[in-house]
């Protein structure tokens, strides 16, 4: 976790969106505030329709908010120049939910993660190809999957190649909206390993959208819980789970799936052998 002065890169601050009009009018996002720290790792949380997506789409400008201030490293998003827009794409990178809907399948790997650097011209177009083949290397694919198309690959390669074609332009802040939730629980942990290997690899920010608190759990540094399109609590991954302020939270924490008492001894034990064996 970031050194609690650290500078926020990120400022979300009283945001509020609100969808139709007269009494079909619903707030869907109600004076929602929180900072992301350089290097940091920011839990987003809540069950379906607490907001979360809909913050999101307002940060990344897919929505325009009704209200509140959205501020990267001194840009004002709401109302950037050309520069600054060009520069906030390449510097702030979103990684879809669904990565079977979220990649053209008329498109080929190669020309998928190509794509944001001829749209950011983050680096010249000669070294687009060794730029490409270099970021699908890190997320564990090569230069053999460059011609072939989405169909061909399963859901969690799917996703890495989503997180490639986020990658590529050296993003500094990924935003992840539930990038595991559409993939096989097999599969999930793989995935999340791969954006924590990424994140501290590449000195990323991560905020990091999910509705289950076990992943969030694994992954992230600081919470901040949503309910209903306000925020109900926030604060480090230990005052959260250790002792939530909330009865959302509490009943968030409660519903999630635990061992039974046996394997969850089991497991105690192993870990503490395995640590016998290494002094």
């Amino acid at each position: 976790m970031p050194d609690a002065i650290s500078r926020p890169l990120l400022q979300v601050h009283e945001l509020t969106k609100t969808f139709g009009s007269g009494r079909r009018r619903h707030t869907a996002v109600d004076k929602v505030s929180f900072d992301l720290a350089e290097g940091e790792v920011l839990g987003l949380v809540g069950e379906s329709g607490s907001g979360k997506s809909t913050t999101v789409r307002c940060l990344m400008g897919l929505e325009v908010p009704d209200g509140g201030d959205l501020d990267y490293d001194r840009i004002d998003i709401k109302r950037p120049t050309r520069a600054e827009r060009t520069r906030f794409l390449r510097e702030v990178q979103l990684v879809f939910q669904d990565p079977y809907s979220s990649l053209d399948p008329r498109m080929t790997v190669r020309q998928l993660v190509a794509e944001p650097l001829a749209v950011t011209r983050a680096c010249p177009s000669r070294e687009r190809l060794d730029r490409v083949v270099e970021t699908l290397e890190l997320v564990g694919l090569d230069a053999s999957h460059l011609d072939r198309y989405p169909r061909a690959f399963s859901g969690g390669q799917r996703q890495r190649i989503a997180i490639a074609r986020a990658l590529v332009v050296r993003p500094r802040v990924l935003v992840c909206d539930e990038p595991v939730s559409a993939l096989d629980v097999s599969v999930q942990a793989q995935v999340l390993n791969l954006i924590k290997d990424m994140q501290r690899a590449l000195g990323l920010s991560v905020l990091f959208i999910a509705h289950d608190l076990a992943v969030v759990r694994y992954l992230c540094d600081r919470l901040v819980v949503l309910k209903d399109g306000r925020v109900v609590e926030q604060g480090t991954r230990e005052q959260v789970y250790g002792d939530p302020q909330h009865e959302y939270t509490r009943a968030l924490l409660a519903a999630v799936p635990r061992l039974d008492p046996a394997e969850e001894r089991a497991r105690r034990d192993e870990r503490r052998g395995t640590a016998a064996l290494a002094v």
